[in-house]
């Protein structure tokens, strides 16, 4: 990730100035903070005995329908940490980020599967680049440059408000040109048509680097369903693909089924760049189905790209005498990549009942 780190290192001497966007200095601009006077702030009543200054408005909250602007930066900067704890359902808070004067956005994901959360349930994630903490503490800390301007919006979808707290952590500071823009999408096949291979990222046009998978994936057979390779189709690749991995778990950097030799059972595992995260189990009523959450960042070895760039996965099981079994299961994911331009070409999120977790 050296090409996009922007600024001196953390023990270096740097005219780069820090700031932080929260409820509580909307702006992030200098003194602005803990100004909220009592009957303006979301928590006054709790600050009503003790007045200016003490924990007025820690929070927001996000009506039905609506978005909300979180964070609205100008000038050259690098967004350096992201956390926030959305109440409701997490796939119907959609998280969004553009780049400059770009109209689209670069980022557009449920908030739950872009924290590596996209079942709605808590499971501790620790990794370089997302963390998950007791009891909903979603963290992100991909560097994302800007040049112009960075803004950061929440939209609910839900048919109830939400309660938002939420700190944008970032420099302000001149950005080179190898600096390169941050994206991540999100997409969905539920079920995935037989046959066919899911679709990861597509439609990448220009040169950058991708950087990370998110997969949620929801079984519908029995039996093992990660046979898949996950392959990436770069710049003139057509047919056949420069890199082709050699199953699901493998490309996570796991290996023989995610199972626990000793307990015969899937073990769950994080580390700085991969992890199996999520094991949600059936539950012997209504949750009928084995889910799973997993990631693989990489950034210490980032897939480059000259001019363009696809990613699949294959739905893979085992069926009698030895033979591939194509699955229709519940698939998810985010991709995550920087490129040289500000540009969102992939699907957009879709509305809340293609969404909906069930």
């Amino acid at each position: 990730m050296d090409c996009i780190r922007s600024g001196a290192a953390f023990w270096q001497l740097s005219d780069a100035r820090s700031r932080s966007i929260t409820p509580e200095n909307p702006t992030g601009a200098c003194g602005m903070g803990a100004r909220a006077k009592i009957g303006e702030g979301t928590a006054s009543h709790a600050a009503q005995d003790l007045g200016e200054g003490w924990k007025v408005n820690p929070y927001i909250t996000v009506p039905a329908g609506k978005t909300a602007v979180l964070a609205d930066i100008a000038g050259s900067g690098v967004v350096r940490h992201i956390w926030m704890t959305p109440t409701g359902n997490w796939r119907y808070s959609i998280v969004r980020i553009y780049w400059d004067d770009c109209a689209v956005a670069s980022v557009e994901c449920p908030a739950g599967d872009f924290f590596a959360m996209g079942w709605n349930q808590y499971a501790p994630l620790s990794s370089a680049a997302v963390c998950v903490n007791p009891g909903s503490a979603f963290n992100c800390y991909w560097p994302m440059p800007f040049r112009k301007r960075c803004r950061i919006t929440l939209e609910n979808i839900a048919e109830q408000e939400i309660v938002l707290f939420y700190q944008v952590d970032y420099t302000l500071e001149p950005v080179g040109e190898e600096a390169a823009y941050f994206h991540a999408a999100f997409h969905r096949e539920n079920p995935l048509k037989k046959g066919e291979v899911f679709p990861i990222l597509d439609g990448v046009e220009g040169r950058g680097q991708y950087v990370g998978t998110y997969l949620a994936w929801g079984v519908h057979n029995n039996g093992w369903w990660g046979e898949g390779e996950v392959k990436f189709y770069m710049d003139d690749d057509d047919g056949y693909p420069t890199i082709c991995g050699t199953g699901t778990e493998d490309y996570f950097c796991g290996s023989y089924n995610f199972e626990n030799r000793f307990t015969h059972q899937y073990e769950s595992y994080t580390t700085p760049y991969a992890g199996l995260c999520q094991v949600i189990r059936p539950d012997g009523l209504y949750g009928a189905s084995m889910r799973f959450g997993m990631y693989r960042w990489h950034m210490p070895d980032p897939i480059r790209f000259e001019k363009r760039l696809r990613v699949t996965l294959q739905a893979l099981g085992w069926r009698e005498g030895g033979r591939y079994l194509l699955l229709q299961d519940d698939i998810a994911c985010v991709a995550y990549w920087y490129q040289d331009r500000p540009s969102l070409v992939a699907r957009p999120v879709p509305g809340r009942l293609d969404l909906e977790i069930n």
